[in-house]
């Protein structure tokens, strides 16, 4: 598992859900155009992580303070059986996901 130098993990999702954080939060959702490096892949799906070039990682993920989620949102349909390729008139949108909580929402937030 890769972290950033304040130890928090910083990875690489296909799908983004409630069930990933707990107790009271802010949620920060940003697009961005480019993914950092040392991702640790969350991805569960086969051919999803074939065409991103990462390794299939089903791992359950629950978002600590300070953590990073970077979302491939797949946009034109469901990739075909066995793909490595982007189908054409598909594209990944990439969203990153920041947590804040406790002294996080207080210094960012103001409460």
């Amino acid at each position: 598992m890769t972290t950033t130098e304040n130890n928090k993990v910083v990875y690489l999702l296909n799908a983004f859900s409630l069930q990933m954080i707990s107790g009271h939060c802010i949620i920060e959702v940003e697009d961005v155009d480019t993914l950092p490096e040392g991702l640790t892949s969350a991805i569960g799906h086969q051919d999803t992580a074939n065409v991103l070039g990462v390794p299939m990682n089903r791992i359950n993920v629950s978002l600590k303070e300070g953590d990073v989620a970077y979302v491939a949102q797949l946009v034109g349909g469901r990739l075909p059986e066995g793909a490595t390729t982007l189908p054409e008139g598909f594209k990944f949108v990439f969203k990153k996901v920041t947590l804040h909580t406790g002294e996080s929402l207080k210094a960012n937030f103001g409460f």
